[in-house]
């Protein structure tokens, strides 16, 4: 087959590029390879937790360039995020602040669990109960009133005929929140990251260089950033021991769960809602089954101090047995019910249970975000916006509760 006239002229066109083509592969074969270019955002982050993850989708919202770092990755089961389901839930007594943080990220938390492919969050409803005249309930009792937000509460007889499951007591009152419940925890935050699309990149990063003339921070791998942010749980203190040792503490939490008779409908919703009994030394809570994972117990007692790399998360017979002692007490239908999984995790606690959200000391572009406390998980998406109005206004002044001014070294509980 004769080749056209059209061929002819585009090959003969091409030969003086192939041969310049050619002459340059030579060349770029005796040059020095190309350095990859170094990657400059805005902010830093370090640590993919609940707090780390809700801070990069309120910057990328806002327009910033970011990068998110995590040891481990997203919501792993060492990390304080990690694991099957937390509360969330306003009622904090007198501590408004945290009411208001969990109303507002109540409304991050639906509208992400709306849009992913399966539930984030359960609207069960919070059932709080505890003797009559304690204060906390009442302070709660007033806050929901207060801001309108849907609730019912009554004496015992009111707590008894709506949940039969449960034994109540004399002189026991309860509140019920309607429109809150749970959250899936390790899905959930992995899903936050998802929904800002980031990746997650698996970097141990070491502490910064601090120095008040320092422009731009060094990241491993040549990258720069204008502000860090180590949102870290329970490595937090490890990594900045001088400042944060005793200020904030990692503490061993155990959490169980129970299996239901076949066919009983009562453990699980909308049954029976998340519930929480102020009426113990600690506050025993749960959460009915959800996703299959059974009924959900635990208390909001600190446990001993642990390093979180290297704690062995086996349960302990001691804490099994307290489990069951309770559950024989306060749900008569499941005294015999077999465990059918359970998990070790563990707070970050700073002194008081106040969060920590401040800079390093003497750093304008460093800044230090913690102390979750055991109640942190439901306010990520407060917190994260918090630390994202400070970094967009560096002259947005600094909670005095989350300062690193008023963390103390000596465990001092007053949130609950």
């Amino acid at each position: 087959m004769n080749p056209t006239r059209r061929a002819l002229l585009t090959g003969l066109a091409a030969l003086p590029v192939a041969a310049t083509a050619a002459a340059a592969e030579r060349k770029s074969k005796k040059r020095k390879p190309a350095k990859p270019k170094v990657q400059h955002v805005d902010v830093a982050i370090i640590g993919a937790g609940v707090f780390g993850a809700w801070t990069a989708w309120h910057l990328l919202r806002a327009g910033k360039s970011v990068r998110l770092f995590d040891a481990y990755g997203a919501g792993n089961f060492r990390a304080s995020s990690g694991g099957e389901s937390r509360v969330i839930r306003m009622g904090y007594g007198a501590d408004t602040i945290y009411s208001d943080m969990a109303r507002d990220s109540l409304a991050y938390w639906k509208a992400l669990s709306d849009s992913a492919s399966a539930p984030i969050f359960h609207n069960t409803g919070v059932l709080w109960f505890g003797p009559q005249g304690d204060a906390y309930t009442a302070q709660s009792l007033a806050w929901l009133q207060a801001n309108r937000v849907g609730h019912e509460h009554g004496d015992v007889r009111w707590l008894q005929n709506k949940y039969r499951q449960i034994q109540f007591f004399q002189g026991e009152t309860g509140i019920l929140e309607n429109e809150s419940g749970a959250l899936i925890a390790g899905r959930g935050v992995q899903e936050v990251i998802a929904d800002a699309q980031i990746a997650v990149e698996r970097v141990v990063m070491p502490a910064p260089l601090l120095s008040k003339r320092i422009k731009r921070h060094s990241l491993p791998d040549g990258g720069t950033a204008d502000h860090l942010v180590y949102a870290l749980g329970p490595w937090l203190a490890e990594l900045f021991p001088q400042q944060l040792m005793n200020k904030i503490v990692a503490t061993r939490q155990e959490v169980y769960h129970f299996g239901a008779p076949q066919g009983d409908t009562r453990f699980a919703p909308p049954e029976l809602p998340v519930w929480a009994d102020n009426s113990n030394n600690g506050i025993f809570y749960g959460i009915p089954d959800l996703e299959g994972a059974g009924f959900k117990i635990a208390i909001d007692r600190h446990g001993p101090v642990v390093d979180p790399d290297t704690m062995e998360r086996q349960l302990t017979p001691a804490g099994i047995a307290e489990a069951r002692a309770y559950i024989a007490r306060r749900f008569p239908a499941l005294a015999s019910a077999p465990l059918i999984g359970g998990r070790v995790c563990q707070y970050e606690n700073s002194s008081n249970g106040d969060y920590l959200i401040d800079r390093f000391p003497g750093q304008e572009r460093v800044w230090l975000v913690g102390g979750g406390s055991g109640h942190g998980f439901k306010n990520g998406p407060a917190v994260g916006k918090r630390v994202a109005a400070h970094i967009l206004d560096p002259k947005l002044a600094v909670e005095p509760r989350f300062s690193f001014a008023t963390k103390g070294t000596v465990a001092a509980r007053t949130v609950f």
